[in-house]
């Protein structure tokens, strides 16, 4: 095909488009194709297939336990910074007496050892008491399995989550399964 035969046919393609559309008609259709691009990535698509099942496990995944709640290895604290509840009164996901829970939690995503699933697990510091001193000493943890950055607020442990309550006061940290993750 020649130079000149494809700018022809170029020219007879533009001109035929422009005999049929308007400026304006052009403009606006290009004008919502530029606005709807950046949505495209926010469409709901099934994510199965990003999954990755196969994944390495880490460390505390590997080590879990499904028996005690009041230690730092069991399956639910993957992600907890603080001390258990459970070990000043309180349970895994209520708060001991005199001490109310935060409005905001982190979350975490943990591996149950037994049914090998993951769970979404919500953290939540309870507030209004001086800190809580067990007698335990796997009752302090600071697990930072899959931890993400302080950009990423809502799943950073390293934040006093007491705000917003009527005593910042930090007490004990509770771990509640929001519910089975992916």
């Amino acid at each position: 095909m020649s130079e000149r035969s494809s700018d022809n046919m170029c020219e007879r393609f533009v001109r035929k488009v422009a005999r049929r559309t308007s400026r304006r008609s052009l403009l606006s259709k290009l004008g919502t194709a530029l606005v709807a691009a950046p949505i495209f990535p926010l469409l709901p698509v099934s994510r199965a297939g990003a999954a990755t099942p196969d994944r390495p496990l880490t460390d505390f995944e590997r080590n879990a336990q499904t028996e005690d709640p009041n230690r730092c290895d069991y399956w639910r604290h993957c992600a907890i910074d603080g001390i258990i509840c459970g070990c000043c009164g309180g349970g895994p996901h209520t708060c001991p007496p005199g001490s109310e829970p935060s409005p905001t939690a982190w979350v975490g995503t943990c591996l149950n050892p037994d049914d090998g699933r993951h769970y979404l697990i919500a953290y939540r510091d309870c507030c209004g008491k001086s800190v809580c001193t067990p007698t335990g000493s796997d009752c302090r943890c600071n697990e930072t399995d899959r931890d993400l950055p302080v950009y990423r607020p809502q799943s950073n442990n390293d934040i006093i989550w007491c705000f917003g309550n009527s005593s910042m006061a930090y007490h004990c940290s509770t771990a509640a399964i929001v519910g089975v993750a992916g």
